[in-house]
């Protein structure tokens, strides 16, 4: 009889238990995911609206004579697209990309362009994948971006070393949006741990910007990188917080707010530490920055603000209940709304007339922030015991199985024959006990004897 009358009580605990978790959900708003964040600068967010337009650019068949130009048009010298790859000519391997050479800013960029719905040939790359089944570099990657990223390479290594020894003083930066900004984030994976086949001397010298960018790597891997790559996240985005695989998201697309619910009520229930012990679990990679421009409980939009950081828990994890949540992940949005914060950005530094000198010294200050941050990240990801992750040594190198090693390996540079990036991949890491690939280690001196 008591378990009977204790029965309603239950029930209503119970009601009240999801009343308030929906009330909590509600209010979670987009500017709660970095409001601990620092603000960005004019200097180091001016590339975000550049790159977006060199990646609506590869939708154009004719850059002369373009058809859906952004607002100002894409700022382009049509003659100094050295490289444009169409679906033709990638054969479905990698999404369209063109290679751009920028003396305006010293760079030289390849830009990746984003999901085509009404391609076969880009979900094959999304579904070449399942959880835990490409390892890299001491973490998981996505094996169908990874082999997409490969590709590239081998075509276009010729050209972008050639590129980077003819002008030196040039940057290299891999961009992209959604699809696109995977490919571009496991270019600078290989890149960098193979700087000498591109005869890049300085890690410094690469750069990556994923706009609206996919979770493509495991934790360890979106800290450690976050030197090199740059996400670039707008408000509600729904693609840096979902953690369901690419290929069961795109599976889902017809019913995307569903499966976009459902995840939201999942993932509000697993604690932050158990995400954290899955070295499986995939991430947006590297230093983050959120463009917010809308507050909760009001209409229409407000002056965007850019917020920066490196974090390690609580990095988008949380799906927000928005009706843009969609919308956000559109690439015109984000340039229209990039180029308006870097406006108002750059309007706020002429209204301090900051004197040319101390502008110079506040830069070499910024980066010696970053480089503190993204230090302090690593340490952070080692105390949150995340898998695999260690911290810097006092001699600015990484401990354990630091990129360094893979980039000494005479796998890399010692072959008499000309070997693909993908034979590369290969030739680098091996399978472990388990069946996964791990980083090849290099023989020891008393093995050697």
């Amino acid at each position: 009889m008591s378990l009977v009358c204790g029965i309603p009580l239950l029930e209503c605990v119970y009601c009240l238990a999801c009343a308030r978790w929906a009330w909590k959900r509600c209010l979670h708003s987009a500017g709660h995911d970095s409001e601990t964040w620092g603000l960005a600068s004019a200097d180091e967010f001016a590339p975000v609206p550049r790159l977006c337009r060199y990646i609506l650019a590869t939708y154009e068949d004719d850059l002369e004579n373009p058809l859906y130009p952004p607002p100002g048009g894409y700022r382009m010298d049509a003659r100094q697209v050295l490289a444009k790859r169409t679906y033709k000519d990638t054969n479905g391997r990698v999404p369209p990309y063109l290679v751009y050479l920028d003396h305006d800013h010293s760079d030289i960029v390849l830009a990746v362009r984003g999901l085509n719905l009404a391609r076969e040939s880009d979900y094959a790359v999304l579904l070449d994948n399942r959880l835990g089944k490409r390892m890299f570099d001491g973490g998981y990657v996505h094996n169908g971006l990874l082999k997409a990223a490969g590709w590239v390479l081998d075509r276009e290594c010729d050209l972008l070393k050639e590129l980077l020894e003819k002008y030196p003083n040039y940057t290299l930066t891999f961009a992209g949006h959604s699809l696109g900004s995977g490919v571009a984030a496991m270019l600078t994976l290989l890149v960098v741990l193979n700087k000498d086949k591109l005869g890049i001397v300085e890690r410094k010298r690469v750069k990556c910007y994923a706009i609206a960018p996919a979770r493509c790597m495991s934790l360890n891997l979106a800290v450690r990188y976050a030197d090199v790559i740059n996400s670039i996240v707008l408000q509600d985005d729904f693609l840096p917080r979902t953690a369901t695989p690419l290929e069961d998201i795109f599976k889902s697309l017809f019913c995307l707010p569903c499966l976009l619910c459902l995840r939201c009520m999942r993932d509000t229930c697993i604690p932050e530490h158990v995400k954290f012990r899955d070295p499986r679990r995939l991430y947006a990679p590297g230093r983050l920055y959120h463009i917010v421009e809308r507050k909760i409980c009001r209409w229409g939009r407000y002056p965007p603000v850019v917020r920066t950081g490196v974090p390690v828990d609580g990095r988008f994890e949380h799906i927000v209940l928005s009706c843009n949540a969609t919308a956000d992940h559109a690439l015109i949005w984000i340039e229209r709304e990039a180029q308006r914060a870097h406006d108002l950005l750059l309007e706020k530094e002429h209204t301090m007339e900051i004197p040319p000198k101390q502008r110079m010294e506040r830069q070499k200050t910024l980066a010696r922030e970053h480089s503190a941050e993204h230090k302090a990240a690593l340490q952070r990801a080692v105390t949150l015991a995340v898998p695999d992750a260690y911290s810097p040594s006092d001699y600015g190198t990484f401990d354990g199985n630091s990129s360094g090693s893979a980039e000494a390996s005479p796998l890399s540079s010692g072959t008499r024959h000309r070997m693909s990036w993908n034979e590369l991949i290969e030739k680098l890491f091996e399978k472990d006990e388990s069946g996964h690939m791990v980083l090849r280690k290099a023989p020891s001196s008393s093995e050697e004897s």
